[in-house]
This record gives C-alpha cells, structure tokens and sequence, in this order.
C-alpha cells in the first residue's frame, strides 16, 4: 500500500522492566526499590517500515497496569490513515481524552491519561519519522496557527488564550535559526541526578559528585527527606565534594507534609540548596505556594507527578512553584505538554524537566529544545535532568558532551528501542526475567533442608 493510504494496522505492546533496584539505582525517600520499567508500544502501519514508538514511565510493579490500559486503546486507533493522524495529532488526542466512558476514570489523571500520553507520543514520533525530522525540529519548523491548533485550551483560558498562545509563538519564531545554529554547536544545559540516589553510600556519591563536575555539569540533584540527619551529612558531603560553585538541588519525592518541609529545608540551608523539589503532595497546589514562602530563597520545584496542565496552571496562578518540571510521559503527551510550555512562557517560569527513569532523558530533551529554539527562547536558568541509566537500549540515545544534551538529529522522537532489548527484558517471559527466575529457583532449592 502506498505510503499516502496507510493506515495503523497493529499496535503491539510490551510490559518492559530493567532490575535496577539491585543496585539502588533509582532510589529515594518514597521509592527505595525501583525497576525502571516501560509500558512500551509500536504502531505498525500497512506501508512498510513505517512504524511509530512511544511509553510510559513505571517503576516495576503495576506496568502490567499499565500496559493494559494501552491495550484498550487499540480500537481507537487500528484503522486510522498514518497520513491523517500525523498532519493532525491534536485530533486524536482529543478524541482519547474527550471520550466519556474513558474520561469517567480520570477525568485527565491517572493510569489511562498516562495511556494516552504514550499512544500520542507514538504517533508524533511517527509523524517526525515520515517527515524525515528529530522531534524538536518539527515543533521548531511548524507554523505557530499549527501549534495553536494542536493545544487544547479547555480549562485554560482563564490564564493563557489561543490568542496569548499564538503570539507567544509568533514572538519565539524572532532569532530561532540563530537559535537553532547554537543548539547544534554547544548543545542543551543539563543537571545530574546520578550522585545522589538515596541508597548511595557516601563514598560513591561523593566519586560521582567529583566525576559529574570533571563532566562539566554545573548542577547536581540529591534525594533527601528520609532522615534529616542522614540528609545532613549528605548534603555536606556532597558541598565538600563539588565546592561552593556548583549548585546542588534537593528532592523530597512528596515525602512531607507543609510545615515539615519548610523545617527541613532550613536545616539544610547551610549547604545553599538551589531548589527544593516535591516537598510535598504533588496535588497540594496551596502547599506548595506556603511551602515558597517559608523557604526562600531556596526555590521550589515540581511536575513529575503533576497530572495534567490544569495542576501546572493553578501552580502558576498561585506563585507556588520556581521551576516548572514538565514530564514527557506523565500527561497526555506531546500536545498536553505544547499547553504547559506555552503556561511556562506565558508567567515567565523555566523549565527544568523531569528525567529520572528509563527513555525520559531520550523524550523530554526534545520539547526543552523546541522550547528554547521556537517559544521562550532562552536556556537562562534551565537544564534537561540526566540519568546516566539505559540509554544503550535505545536507537538514538542522548548524548551529553560537557554537561549539555547533543541536539539529536535522527527522524522521530528518540523512543524505539532494540529489538533485543525488547526480548530480553520484557516480563516475565523475556530472557533476562526467565533466567533470573530459574536462578532464584535454584538458590531456593539449594538452601531448603534436605
């Protein structure tokens, strides 16, 4: 069939988990024993060849969940023209989230929104894929009535206008080739949170505290909020291990109520942390607005776990937040996300995104991209997160020179994995969890009295 009458013949799905809590990898005050995993999906299509890729985020248990509620998906979108979908992917978004039998389990939250998000990932990355294009430079290309188009401004208005929008994007397209030159040259800022999991033990954060510094990254992150006076030591030695220049920000993962985590913050004021991100309740938008207050000038961050742009606009609205921390695979995808950077734009706060766990590094440095190219075009104050984990499962994986993000430069949005990695981690009958079951089989055995 020819690629102008194409349409999406399959969607196969994949329950993908990486044993990193062996490790610690991944660990913090409310997650002590992460498996990245991926709730994965290919849309094939009936031209050769042609095939668009996208997930969600999970940490282990649960993305068989996860994986289901894509499933139910499938009716929507076998069928569809290719060519239709990718001139147009605001259609199908808003078809997915409009529908009322779907939407009576969120509305726009939860398990299924995050379903969505991975079914409109695939198809922009499809869409970036057939027009010979990386992500980023799509978005940055478009016409901004397009972008426009593409956003869903219900609930919105109140505080960004399709009119707002538009002239936000008409003022982004001023000096975006120069832009663009630059990002090829030096690449995107990022920050690193490989330091500081919670079950690190001094001396490797420490070792990688110094090696992240010797990288060229200006910014490292730790998790805290488990222990105050282990959190302390910490904090100290990672300021002794980096020196007073480099800022070092501070998670809490959601770990405390209002007035803890003020407290707590000012007991780690004495090692200059730069933010404090998720100190509480990621749906406590009043909180986190208590929270700025009685911990400036530390600043505040969130948005991993901020469910839809809804949440990020009231944290606007209500000067709760310093730093905008937008996720590529918790909300509805790409489109969802189009509203939240343009919310950013619109009261002027950067975003720094959230990138913790398997393939977010590969997605959201495209958006952060865009952002800088064709919207707020700026890098002041912003870094992409990075996690030196799994990327070598990817086709196109991220690469930082000197503590920034390459601009990557492959068609699509960076999300297909290996067809290896595919058969060997997908649970439980991939090679890796079938071998792994045998082993821990055996060592039962081997310690059962005779």
């Amino acid at each position: 069939m020819s690629a102008t009458r194409a349409r999406i013949s399959a969607v196969d799905t994949y329950d993908i988990r990486f044993p990193t809590s062996r490790e610690l990898d991944g660990s913090d005050a409310m997650n002590p024993d992460p498996d990245y995993s991926a709730a994965y999906l290919i849309l094939r299509t009936s031209a050769g060849g042609q095939e668009g890729h996208g997930f969600t985020f999970t940490i282990g248990r649960g993305n068989d969940v996860q994986v289901a509620a894509i499933n139910t998906l499938r009716p929507y979108i076998i069928g569809r023209s290719v060519a239709e979908l990718c001139a147009d992917p605001g259609f199908l978004y808003r078809d997915l989230i409009g529908d009322s039998q779907l939407r009576w389990l969120g509305p726009e939250k939860g398990v299924m929104h995050m379903a969505i998000g991975a079914v409109v990932n695939a198809v922009w990355d499809l869409a970036a894929k057939r027009e010979g294009k990386a992500l980023w430079q799509l978005l940055a290309d478009a016409d901004p009535e397009w972008l426009v188009s593409q956003v869903d401004f219900r609930y919105l208005t109140d505080a960004l206008t399709p009119a707002e929008a538009l002239d936000l994007l008409r003022r982004g397209k001023d000096g975006a080739d120069t832009r663009a030159r630059h990002l090829a040259e030096r690449g995107y800022p990022a920050y690193t949170t490989s330091p500081g999991w919670l079950g690190y033990s001094d001396e490797k954060l420490t070792r990688l505290a110094q090696q992240a510094v010797a990288d060229g990254f200006t910014q490292i992150k730790l998790k805290v909020g488990a222990d105050l006076e282990d959190d302390i030591r910490r904090c100290r030695t990672a300021r002794e291990a980096v020196g007073p220049d480099i800022r070092i920000a501070i998670d809490a993962n959601q770990r405390w109520n209002v007035a803890e985590a003020i407290e707590w913050t000012k007991a780690l004021a004495e090692f200059d942390p730069y933010w404090i991100e998720e100190p509480t309740s990621p749906d406590d938008v009043l909180g986190h607005a208590a929270i700025r207050r009685g911990v400036h000038p530390v600043k505040v961050a969130t948005g991993e776990h901020v469910q839809n742009r809804i949440i990020f606009k009231q944290l606007l609205q209500a000067d709760a937040i310093d730093v905008l921390q937008l996720d590529s695979a918790r909300v509805a995808g790409v489109n969802e996300n189009l509203a939240i950077l343009l919310l950013a734009a619109k009261f002027g706060v950067p975003v720094c995104p959230h990138a913790g766990g398997v393939g977010l590094c590969e997605l959201v440095q495209h958006l952060s991209m865009f952002d800088y190219v064709a919207l707020s075009g700026t890098s002041q104050d912003r870094a992409i997160e990075y996690v030196d984990h799994l990327h070598q499962h990817f086709h196109d994986p991220v690469v930082i020179d000197s503590g920034h993000y390459r601009a990557p430069t492959t068609p699509g949005f960076s999300a297909t994995m290996h067809q290896a990695t595919i058969d060997t981690y997908t649970y439980p009958d991939g090679a890796f969890w079938v071998a792994d079951a045998v082993a821990a089989k055996s060592a039962t055995n081997a310690e059962a009295p005779s």
